[in-house]
């Protein structure tokens, strides 16, 4: 599941370009519980290894886990809740879904201004949890058949969603995963082997691939649970173990209060920039290679050279993350058109269709580790270096081979009878063809693959690149993309009905395809310049 990813929050690709800037003399009267052995670069070392994560580290793991379950095993609900319980029809219920998504991401950009100006990302994360908590609260109380009954399932939905989980979310999303990388001490480590140091980098490379492991786990356990206690129970209970979910979660992420590395907030970072781009503009020179070059080795103010070359690097980031909407609005089909998929083709009683979103996250949990202990490493020892342009291209090009798919099998729904492309007269609601819904697995799964190559490597793209004072900043402008993708989303909900929804699937597959290679040679050239960052740090 993404950072979505959405909610999806939003990390599994390993790459030698992630770098953590982040300078302990930043954080004030904290300082890290264990400290690496020296911040350069060794000069005996010959190969660098990942370091294990810390307990603290992992609380914030397991905290994004909780919160991960609360999020995908409630929302991934919304579909048929909103349809079977609330009345609405398909088009409509897609239109809400994406509005939640949109919510979940909007809201990072604020999350971010709160931590970095004013909270501190740890009293930011805190504060962002109580609201999201209240949400999930609301969104349990109004979903039992006495709120129903009495006309405030919709309203309280509504309230719940995009009044308190979707600010809830997307002020934690916005802060958790830099937050995480925070707590990884800068610098390299001996070990027991002559010339091998742990490299904090692939540390931090680590950590984000097993913070996006976390998220599917909880995410996993989230779809496999909550749908099937509301299809053989209540929805009240079924979103009820969410709520319960996320409080354990808050309760393990205030458990490391004491040991955490917390950043002070900055200030004004905004204004800063904003500053430097001013000045950049009126004291532009002939033959710079960017146009912030001017900016550089200025007099009496407040920014130094190293946050202006990160200021480049984020804009640089900025117009990678441009192509990414598409992407999410893809990626968005697992929650509304594939679920309404599923519900036009044969399936066991037993099966909500929309638990077919936990492959999603199964996939992932298995192929991360796989991925971190054997493929990418095997990669680096012979030489090859996957940097995040590949990689993200990559991940475009593994999404659009599974979309192929699902529109194939959309018009092969249609070639089955009894209901063919269900616009004939006498059409039942719950009408199906004569075509088996396991089919769906692969799309799940594919798109899952997808995640391991785009959603990790745009995290980790987002944190490498910006200053220590901007690193919230820049995380939530990445996660703030999939707004993109949920307006396209809304837009497309439009056409989400049968037979329509052929051409949404083929239209969205075919224009990722285009601009995955566009993507590409646009920005391959961003790899080098990348890995020549790494050396220089």
């Amino acid at each position: 599941m993404a950072a979505q990813n959405s909610d999806k929050p939003d990390l599994a690709a390993s790459s030698e370009q992630a770098v953590n800037e982040t300078n302990v003399a930043d954080f004030g009267p904290h300082t890290r519980t264990k400290a690496a052995d020296t911040a350069e670069r060794p000069a005996d070392m010959e190969r660098g290894v990942a370091g294990k994560l810390s307990t603290w580290t992992l609380l914030v793991v397991i905290m994004e886990l909780c919160e991960r379950f609360a999020y995908y095993g409630a929302s991934l609900m919304f579909n048929i809740y909103l349809q079977t319980m609330l009345g609405r029809s398909k088009s409509s219920a897609v239109v809400l879904i994406r509005v939640n998504q949109f919510m979940s991401y909007a809201t990072t950009i604020l999350g971010a201004i709160i931590a970095d100006q004013l909270l501190g990302k740890y009293k930011t994360i805190v504060v962002f949890a109580v609201v999201y908590m209240i949400g999930l609260v609301v969104l349990t109380i109004s979903s039992t058949d006495f709120a129903i009954n009495g006309g405030f399932g919709l309203a309280g939905f509504c309230i719940a969603v995009f009044g308190f989980i979707g600010f809830g979310t997307g002020g934690i999303k916005s802060n958790v995963s830099s937050f995480m990388a925070e707590q990884i001490p800068v610098g390299y480590k001996q070990t027991g082997t002559p010339g091998v140091y742990e490299d904090s980098k692939l540390t931090t490379e680590r950590g984000f691939r097993y913070f996006y492991w976390s998220i599917n786990v909880g995410a996993f356990a989230g779809m496999l649970t909550c749908p099937q206690v509301a299809k053989n129970k209540s929805y009240a209970l079924a979103f009820m173990i969410p709520t319960i979910m996320f409080f354990l979660g808050i309760l393990a992420f205030i458990g490391g209060t004491k040991r955490y590395t917390k950043k002070q907030p900055q200030g004004t970072v905004l204004i800063k920039v904003w500053k430097c781009m001013r000045y950049a503009r009126a004291h532009k020179r002939e033959g710079q290679l960017h146009w912030l070059d001017s900016s550089l080795d200025a007099r009496d103010q407040e920014w130094n050279n190293e946050f202006v070359i990160g200021l480049q690097r984020s804009l640089r980031a900025c117009k990678v993350f441009l192509f990414y909407p598409l992407y999410w609005s893809v990626y968005g089909n697992m929650t509304d058109l594939l679920i309404n998929q599923g519900l036009t083709m044969q399936r066991p009683t037993w099966l909500s269709v929309d638990q077919l979103n936990a492959i999603n996250s199964l996939v992932l949990i298995v192929a991360i580790p796989v991925f971190d202990n054997y493929v990418f490493p095997l990669l680096r020892r012979m030489g090859f270096k996957m940097g995040p342009i590949v990689r993200i291209t990559t991940g475009f090009a593994i999404a659009v081979g599974g979309f192929i798919y699902v529109t194939i099998l959309q018009k092969v729904i249609y070639t089955r009878g009894p209901y063919y492309d269900f616009t004939g007269p006498n059409v039942p609601v719950n009408a199906t063809n004569d075509i088996s819904v396991w089919l769906q697995i692969v799309p799940y799964a594919v798109v899952a693959i997808s995640e391991i190559f785009t959603s990790v490597t745009g995290l980790e793209f987002a944190f490498s690149q910006a200053p220590a004072e901007l690193k919230s900043v820049l995380t939530a402008v990445f996660l703030f993309t999939n707004c993109g993708g949920s307006l396209i989303g809304m837009v497309l909900g439009i056409w989400s009905s049968d037979p329509q929804v052929l051409y949404v699937f083929a239209a969205q597959t075919i224009i990722l395809g285009v601009l995955a290679v566009v993507f590409y040679l646009c920005f391959r050239h961003y790899d080098a310049m990348v890995a020549e960052q790494e050396q220089f740090n």
